[in-house]
């Protein structure tokens, strides 16, 4: 079974390659495709954070990664499947952020975090409710801690 998804906006930021880490300080600004009315947006800049999911869309097909492997080739982290991690390389190259909103102005949102380069199509975006996230810890195993350390930089 194959489904089509039509990207209902585009990244604009000043990050053109990609980089694994110092995407904290980016500010991206999202601007809905010409097929998507600006009223999709009524009431978004209510919420102070959005959940961003985009397309990977430079990944070449024969990167993807199906099993297990280094996170970042990095042969000092355990190797671990490809659903264990949180890398572009994936089945349907989704990738998903939470992101801070800064501005929202007709069709575009400004905001702080999207660790997307320029040019990403946007498949959905969602607000942060404080209801859908995690109740209790949240565990994760040491060798993410040490990969994310610069990641928000």
């Amino acid at each position: 079974m194959q489904y089509t998804i039509t990207p209902i906006a585009f990244v604009k930021n000043n990050r053109k390659d990609v980089e694994d880490d110092n995407w904290g300080s980016v500010i991206s600004i999202i601007e809905l495709s010409d097929e998507i009315d600006d009223s999709a947006l009524q009431g978004i800049s209510e919420f102070s954070h959005l959940d961003i999911i985009f397309y990977f869309d430079r990944v070449a097909d024969d990167k993807i990664q199906y099993g297990a492997r280094h996170p970042r080739n990095n042969k000092e982290y355990p190797k671990v499947g490809i659903f264990a991690q949180r890398g572009k390389n994936r089945p349907n190259k989704l990738g998903l952020t939470t992101v801070e909103l800064l501005e929202h102005k007709g069709r575009t949102l400004k905001v702080r975090g999207l660790d997307a380069i320029d040019g990403t199509p946007i498949i959905d975006i969602k607000p942060v409710m404080k209801e859908f996230l995690p109740k209790g810890e949240v565990r994760q195993p040491a060798w993410s801690v040490s990969l994310m350390e610069r990641y928000w930089d």
